[in-house]
């Protein structure tokens, strides 16, 4: 008889498709000057982590859309999406290539390139879990993003400088 599958064990080297559908991305922005969080999802469009026998090698490349950004208020909503900030229908894709990997306390720190609003930033995502669960990979990373970074300037008052983004990733053996 098998054991069943340790819900912390690292998932093993190879490569891992991400499930847009079983994958979930959230950032929350300051707004009104500071007083409110707006907590708001995108959806990603497409996913894939290598994961290496030699960690320092692992990749990351991941693609989400833009324009799929959901706060639960529409008009909200609309903005965030139009011109006035992600400009998505010109940007269609916010996308990150990670390509070096190195171990932080008890965490990864993912190296890479993130790409929005027409304009690519060197980025660092923090991998705060990865493991083995019900047969799948799952990963928790986190990162901080200034949006004047990437060109998005608009809406200095209301919209808050940064983002504090947190992606839940689920991927099958490719």
């Amino acid at each position: 008889m098998t054991q069943p599958e340790s819900a912390t064990a690292t998932p093993a080297p190879g490569t891992y498709q991400l499930d847009p559908d079983r994958t979930t991305v959230t950032a929350d922005v300051k707004a009104m000057f500071g007083l409110m969080t707006v907590h708001g999802t995108f959806k990603l469009r497409s996913g894939e982590v290598t994961v290496a026998a030699d960690a320092a090698l692992s990749t990351v490349r991941a693609t989400i859309a833009a324009g799929s950004y959901a706060s639960g208020n529409a008009t909200r909503d609309t903005d965030v999406v139009s011109a006035n900030l992600l400009d998505a229908q010109a940007h269609p894709d916010i996308t990150f290539e990670g390509t070096g990997t190195r171990q932080d306390g008890d965490g990864w720190v993912v190296s890479g390139s993130m790409t929005a609003h027409g304009t690519s930033v060197p980025t660092e995502i923090r991998v705060t879990e990865a493991r083995m669960a019900d047969g799948a990979a799952r990963f928790r990373a986190t990162v901080q993003l200034d949006r004047t970074s990437f060109g998005i300037t608009k809406k200095k008052a209301t919209v808050g400088r940064t983002a504090d983004v947190v992606i839940d990733a689920v991927g099958a053996p490719a």
